[in-house]
């Protein structure tokens, strides 16, 4: 099988667990959001849920997938199958080191994260309060999922997807169980999170024994290898961050109910939580897919491989981000009322929350593309030119946060988000584009407008049908797409339909 074939089909199965993830998260949304609507138990949830969920990409998912993947395919190759399974455990050790002294000092300083990430909760004595307390019962949730992430990481790195792909499934169904079963307040919320994110860790463990693994706990705590995989976390934790970053810059924007307006934060979330949905089920899944792919590559020094996947990688990404940016931003007012409006989620939050999410999908493409870049990075064992490009977009969405929040309100935060984006995505791909003499963009440049057209036109053509019945717009609009990509001879498209036939 080629490595394109194995990328293509490992991505297919983290695509369908995410899928069924997304699916359940919306679930998990709707009832959230027409329990609380956008007022203070849902903004305390945000914020409280949002602060370990940085954590975790800072030490949990984002550093796993960026630094432990490489170094783990490259020892997986030249080692035995003893000293892998020796450096899994020293690993393990090391994070629960520091994963369980992030928790406890998460636990203590609540009050003070809380102020420094939603400074606008301040006026607000009872939402401030809600949302400590909330944080403080939600904090060791950071210590599960980090455990779930490392056993994904593992197992991604054997080359074993499935488990992992739908263990995030459990979170959302925790959820969903614990606060329909205790209603409006926060012991629902709570309890579904900390019970979701053991069962994330749980259902992997089976599998790792049954691979080799066997827990030395504590026996050791160094190893060379273990330093080298330090050495790639460290500047990551900025790089791939960027987007928990942005966010949380969107966050504190968002908390300034006084200039915002009342709901802010909980109408971002979700509106995010819709830009997510196709960013996790490609992009996500591809990035995951395709960088284990990319490290051998590198590791074996086949650069031509390396630039003919990259290019696989970022024009199936356009194939799939620009029509779902072009339909989420016709079709914002539809897709929120239809979704979410009922119990507490009224008029007023459908309103500002498809207001957001018509400016968040401008940089859908963008977000999605750079994660396939950065995992291209992350293969080379180069983290410090995409944290030195997350840092320098970080601030100009701050700086942009700050000079459109007051013409444009929350309008405004979401699009300092998507300009950020954008700027992220093309300085990372001309900067990689010179590290790895990719020659030869006019192809994938000329793809890119070719796909771009036949998004406008399907665009147009939900546009037209926006007042129809939601379902049938959307199947029309990706019968349409179909129809302008052959129109305009998009290449993925051709490939697509050959691959079906060949399987069928």
């Amino acid at each position: 099988m080629s490595t394109n074939k194995s990328v293509a089909r490992s991505a297919a199965i983290i695509s369908l667990g995410t899928l069924f993830s997304r699916i359940l998260g919306f679930i998990r949304d709707i009832i959230i959001a027409r329990l609380f609507g956008v007022y203070v138990y849902a903004q305390a949830f945000v914020i409280a849920f949002k602060i370990p969920n940085l954590f975790r990409d800072f030490v949990g998912e984002g550093a796993a997938n960026a630094a432990i993947v490489p170094v783990f395919s490259e020892y997986s190759v030249k080692h035995t199958r003893e000293e892998f399974w020796e450096l899994a455990n020293v690993v393990l050790n090391l994070l629960l080191v520091v994963l369980s002294l992030i928790t406890l000092l998460g636990i203590i300083f609540s009050p003070v994260i809380v102020r420094l990430v939603a400074p606008g909760f301040a006026a607000d004595p009872y939402k401030l309060q809600t949302t400590i307390t909330l944080n403080r019962i939600i904090f060791p949730y950071i210590l599960l999922i980090g455990l779930a992430a490392y056993a994904t990481a593992i197992l991604n790195t054997l080359k074993h997807f499935s488990v992992p792909a739908f263990a995030p499934c459990l979170l959302n169904i925790s959820i969903i169980l614990f606060a329909s079963a205790f209603g409006e307040g926060i012991k629902g919320l709570s309890l579904g999170v900390l019970v979701g994110g053991a069962l994330q860790l749980i259902v992997q463990i089976p599998v790792l024994y049954k691979k080799g693994f066997r827990l030395r706990l504590f026996k050791r705590l160094k190893h060379p290898a273990a330093a080298a995989i330090g050495k790639l976390m460290v500047p990551r934790v900025l790089s791939s961050s960027i987007y928990q970053l942005n966010n949380f810059v969107d966050t504190i924007f968002g908390s300034l109910a006084s200039i915002v307006g009342e709901g802010g934060v909980a109408a971002l979330y979700f509106a995010y939580r819709l830009i997510l949905f196709p960013l996790g089920i490609f992009s996500t899944a591809l990035s995951q897919a395709i960088l284990p792919s990319f490290s051998t590559l590198a590791l074996d020094d086949n650069y031509d491989k390396l630039r003919d996947t990259l290019t696989f990688g970022l024009r199936a990404t356009f194939f799939v981000m620009l029509p779902a940016s072009a339909g989420l931003m016709v079709l914002s007012g539809p897709i929120i009322t239809t979704l979410f409006k009922g119990g507490r989620f009224d008029a007023y939050s459908a309103g500002i929350t498809s207001n957001i999410l018509f400016y968040y999908s401008i940089g859908l493409f963008a977000y999605g593309a750079t994660r396939i870049v950065q995992s291209c990075f992350f293969a080379l064992k180069d983290t410090v030119t995409p944290a030195k490009i997350g840092l320098l977009t970080l601030i100009i969405n701050v700086v942009l946060n700050a000079s459109l929040i007051f013409p444009m309100k929350l309008r405004g935060i979401a699009l300092a988000n998507s300009i950020s984006g954008i700027v992220t995505f093309f300085v990372l791909f001309y900067l990689l584009k010179k590290k790895i003499r990719l020659a030869g963009t006019g192809v994938l440049i000329a793809s890119f407008l070719r796909i771009l057209c036949a998004s406008i036109g399907m665009g147009i053509v939900c546009y037209i049908l926006r007042g129809a019945n939601l379902i049938l717009t959307i199947i029309a609009a990706m019968l349409s797409y179909i129809i302008f990509c052959a129109a305009f001879r998009v290449e993925e498209l051709d490939k697509l339909w050959k691959l079906f036939k060949a399987r069928h």
